[in-house]
């Protein structure tokens, strides 16, 4: 005899302690898909701020994740043995009352197949949308909160799995072994992750956008050569050992540190700096008596160091002043601690200097000076990337790069919208450069123009 809703009490009676242990299956089933969630998504950088504020849940979370083999084994299992449990009693409960109700408008042959396949869905459904969506959604809005809430009960139960838990982890492990699979959890954090939650928190509002700039510009240390922040030999102004003091008082005014060098800049023997000439003037000393005596040593790098690197050499030897020599021996330029320091600093490190370098004009385009670094390049112009950026430092190198030649004047190169165009060149130096967003019809990705074609 089926029930309905018109049998006697003792069905209502079957019917409400099904209904009450499908409930409790289905809280069962929630808590332990919200742990599942928690703990895999729980990061360890902020479960170690919790266990430092105190929190010794906080150390046993990361204990667990560590070791998860166990309470993912325990946790399949009760899902499993839920799942089972609960389609079984589900369809028991609810097939009857199904049938009844279809009954009403359908008596054929197929009233019981119907009756199963709707006590199947609405079980399944219920599932799905309460043990199983919802927790894990709940689970992924805060889940190093929730793993050190339940972190206690959660460790009771996978002692009382465990036989069983082993039981299958030992299996899993020979299979494993005989795929050869590492399962080690990996729990290095690489640059780009960093970025991505700077980024996160730029757009959140916890960090400045300067802010932003301010990490990255410290991360890409370790990718910058030195030759993408020094002054480049051309402009490097330097004394002779044969300079006369009319000389060295002219240019004196506008730096601090000189290179030194013993007839050509190739050739320098050490470095002065406007102090030490201050403290001479002051004296009523001459400012002649350069020689190698008289000089401080200065710190010789190769142009193939980081700029992370060239900081380790400064505060190893305790300079601030260093010359860039290529694999020839030749000096490329040189190099000072605030150099790097407003390479970190970006653009609002130096504004002047930013200002001489990129200009915006009234229509929209900017002036920059082809000694450029290409991060700032990027940054103005809106652009991700530029292609092999590995092969140059500067937009001059950009430029070099793409058109596969010496440029001249008028030469350009459109890249993702964006158009390149050499205005100034001296000596085969790139001096400025004109750069303007094309149209969004205009104009093809990532290959030089008709007028910037490879000679």
């Amino acid at each position: 005899m089926r029930c309905s809703a018109r049998l006697p009490t003792g069905c209502y009676l079957s019917l409400f302690q099904h209904i009450s242990l499908m409930i409790l299956l289905v809280l069962a089933a929630g808590f332990l898909s919200l742990t599942e969630i928690a703990f895999a998504g729980a990061r360890k950088i902020k479960l170690k701020l919790l266990a430092e504020a105190g929190d010794e849940r906080a150390l046993k979370v990361m204990a667990l994740q560590v070791q998860s083999a166990e309470f993912f084994a325990a946790s399949q299992i009760g899902l499993n043995a839920i799942a089972i449990l609960g389609g079984i009693l589900g369809e028991g409960a609810l097939r009857p009352f199904f049938i009844d109700w279809v009954s009403k408008v359908y008596l054929g042959p197929a009233l019981d197949n119907i009756g199963f396949a709707l006590s199947f869905l609405f079980v399944t459904c219920l599932f799905i949308l309460f043990a199983d969506l919802m927790p894990k959604r709940l689970a992924m809005i805060a889940p190093e909160r929730i793993a050190v809430a339940v972190i206690r009960p959660v460790l009771l139960y996978i002692r009382i799995c465990k036989p069983l838990a082993w039981a299958l982890n030992l299996v899993a492990n020979l299979i494993f072994r005989v795929f050869k699979i590492d399962t080690t959890r990996e729990d290095s954090i690489t640059f780009d992750e960093i970025s991505a939650a700077v980024e996160a928190g730029a757009q959140a509002g916890v960090l400045q956008k300067q802010e932003q700039h301010f990490i990255e510009n410290v991360f890409e240390l370790e990718s910058r050569s030195v030759a993408s922040a020094m002054t480049n030999r051309d402009n490097v102004v330097y004394f002779t050992l044969t300079e006369n003091e009319a000389s060295i008082r002219e240019k004196v005014a506008g730096h601090s540190k000189f290179p030194v060098c013993d007839g050509s800049i190739d050739r320098v023997i050490g470095y002065v700096d406007t102090r030490d000439i201050l403290v001479r003037l002051l004296n009523k000393q001459s400012v002649l008596q350069l020689n190698e005596s008289s000089v401080r040593t200065v710190l010789i790098i190769p142009d193939t160091l980081t700029l992370s690197e060239l900081l380790d050499r400064f505060r190893a030897t305790k300079e601030t002043f260093a010359v860039v020599i290529n694999e020839y021996a030749l000096v490329m330029g040189v190099i000072t601690l605030s150099d790097v320091m407003l390479t970190v600093m970006g653009s609002w490190g130096s504004p002047l200097d930013k200002d001489d370098q990129i200009m915006q004009r009234d229509d929209g385009s900017w002036l920059i000076d082809g000694s450029t670094p290409v991060g700032d390049v990027k940054r103005t112009v809106g652009l991700e990337s530029l292609p092999d950026e590995e092969n140059y430092e500067t937009a001059a190198g950009f430029m070099m790069y793409m058109l596969r030649k010496v440029p001249k004047r008028t030469d350009s190169v459109e890249y993702q919208g964006v158009k390149f165009e050499v205005l100034d060149v001296d000596h085969y130096r790139i001096d400025q450069l004109l750069v303007r967003i094309l149209p969004p019809a205009h104009g093809a990705a990532g290959s030089p123009d008709r007028q910037g074609g490879p000679a």
